[in-house]
């Protein structure tokens, strides 16, 4: 298959994307287990009180996604996910470019995320697109970084909260 270097459409996601994203998110994970040099991910639950905001989907099917909650009545990036054969190619960034967007045309003051710290595609590639560490999370954030703890992810590499002011 002939794949284009261009960066696939972002939209918000229909009923039929949304079925397909499990196994997307699987196929990044596994990159992120290598990363992490360790076995499969613990399953991700909803840890907190957070609502559901919006899914963007990158391409028809997806081959990326953006899912956005609110956590403390501020947006908060749950999951951006690109699969292995599309990574590379400024796929994330769009998807982060158009979340930031979405969150802001939403009325959200700021944007919240939990990370590893040292993955070169998680904290320092969120921190290229102006997030900062949130040396002491409060609130629902700090709930839903101890039941990351409470899973097992802090035990397959350090793990941080981060922020962006939109």
């Amino acid at each position: 298959m002939i794949q284009s270097r261009a960066v696939p459409r972002i939209k918000a996601a229909t009923p039929d994307d949304l079925r397909s994203l499990p196994a997307l998110e699987a196929a990044a994970d596994r990159l992120l287990q290598t990363a992490l040099g360790c076995q499969p991910l613990p399953a991700a639950e909803s840890p907190t009180p957070v609502g559901l905001v919006l899914y963007l989907v990158a391409g028809t099917p997806p081959v990326g996604f953006a899912r956005i909650d609110e956590v403390d009545g501020q947006a908060h990036l749950e999951q951006l996910s690109v699969h292995p054969d599309f990574a590379g190619r400024g796929l994330g960034r769009s998807l982060m470019e158009a979340a930031l967007d979405a969150a802001r045309c939403r009325g959200y003051e700021s944007m919240t995320l939990c990370t590893f710290a040292d993955v070169p595609f998680n904290a320092p590639f969120y921190a290229s697109c102006g997030f900062h560490v949130v040396p002491e999370p409060s609130g629902d954030l700090a709930a839903l970084r101890a039941h990351e703890a409470q899973l097992g992810l802090d035990a397959l590499g350090r793990r941080t909260a981060m922020r962006i002011r939109l």
